[in-house]
């Protein structure tokens, strides 16, 4: 039986049981009351805008590491134990700092968990950092994995950090990671996907190819007559002062790419790639969304490195309709040839545990509302 949208239920005037015992992905106001209660700690106030639909900006510390090789902790480390092994030297990122590309780096996050028992937690880049092609990935002490954060965690949070194609400039208080919080298994499967298209449209096809997920495709036909397909990020650039929005000239950094004749696209390895998904994606206010890669075995590329969707987004009440998804794509050890309409990412989505008190782009402005193939905050024509 499909479940009844958080809406319709209150509507309905049902007995709704309290968001924060019901699963699903933790709402603005659900991460208020965290902090609130101290699951989430800052010596420093958060800043204006920190908290979004469906999970909080965390803020790089005062200090960050230029580091060996990057690491997990491990059931029985730390990553302060794991940075006095391998840390080269220390950086203060009070002042402003250039991380290089080709290096990894760790640095403090402002933020700090004591999570409740059943509560676990994910993080992502934030849009803006992955179409700048900086690779950055949270990692927390006794982890076993990247970006992942167990039920009940309490402890520091670290950024790891390897910049790709452009050197940037960070400092305390910049934002490039992003962590939702969830109660349970929120996850919605393939026939609940499917009812879920159904009601609310979930691209704007009429049949959505469901299948471990909806399935979204790449758009090489062209963005204008010129037959604008995506950018190439151009190597020995200036840096990019990452809380710097509309400061750079985007011929300086990107190649735009265009096509003609056949719908096809060669990705030369170690380059990235700016693209944007053939359908346009609607994520309904009482769901969140994460795009992953569709399947290793249709090709060695990666499609994302920014996979949060929040409530709202491409909703055509919040200022979204036609919003698509924005590919940040890097080829691995061989040329690949990727053609138009190739099925090449997915998008999970989860149900929320209450409905956030402010949509994306509605209330809250946003870069990326409405958007088409588009590059990071930073650019400008």
């Amino acid at each position: 039986m499909e479940e009844e949208p958080l809406a319709a239920q209150a509507s309905a005037g049902n007995a709704v049981p309290a968001a924060a015992y019901r699963p699903g992905i933790y709402s603005d106001g659900m991460i208020e009351a965290l902090l609130a209660e101290g699951a989430i700690r800052s010596a420093i106030p958060l800043a204006e805008g920190q908290i979004q639909p469906a999970s909080l900006d965390l803020r790089l510390g005062r200090r960050a590491w230029r580091i060996r090789a990057s690491f997990l902790p491990g059931a029985n480390g730390s990553v302060a134990e794991r940075i006095a092994h391998y840390a080269l030297h220390e950086i203060d990122l009070t002042a402003g700092a250039v991380l290089e590309t080709g290096c990894v780096y760790i640095a403090e996050v402002l933020e700090t968990l004591a999570l409740p028992e059943k509560v676990s937690a994910s993080a992502n880049p934030k849009s803006s950092t992955g179409r700048l092609d900086v690779f950055t990935r949270v990692i927390v002490d006794h982890a076993a994995a990247f970006d992942a954060i167990a039920a009940g965690y309490a402890g520091p949070v670290f950024a790891e950090i390897s910049p790709r194609t452009f050197p940037v400039l960070v400092r305390t208080g910049s934002r490039l990671s992003q962590i939702r919080f969830r109660r349970g298994d929120a996850r919605v499967d393939d026939r609940a996907l499917l009812a879920l298209h159904q009601r609310a449209r979930l691209v704007d096809q009429d049949t959505a190819l469901i299948q471990d997920g909806v399935a979204l495709s790449v758009d090489l036909s062209g963005f204008d007559v010129n037959g604008l397909v995506g950018y190439r990020g151009k190597r020995h650039t200036g840096l990019v002062d990452v809380d710097k929005p509309g400061a750079y000239r985007k011929a300086e950094f990107w190649e735009p790419i265009h096509l003609s004749g056949r719908r096809e696209l060669i990705l030369d390895p170690n380059e990235f790639y700016i693209l944007a998904s053939k359908e346009a994606v609607h994520v309904p206010p009482d769901h969140a969304a994460e795009m992953v890669p569709f399947d290793a075995q249709v090709g060695e590329f990666r499609v994302h490195y920014a996979g949060f969707f929040d409530p709202g987004f491409g909703h055509a009440e919040a200022g979204g309709a036609g919003a698509r998804g924005v590919l940040e794509v890097r080829s691995r050890d061989v040329p690949f040839i990727l053609e138009d309409g190739q099925v090449v990412g997915r998008l999970i989505y989860e149900r929320m545990a209450d409905l956030p008190r402010a949509l994306y782009g509605r209330e809250k402005a946003s870069n990326y509302q409405a958007q088409g193939l588009k590059l990071s905050k930073h650019f400008i024509d």
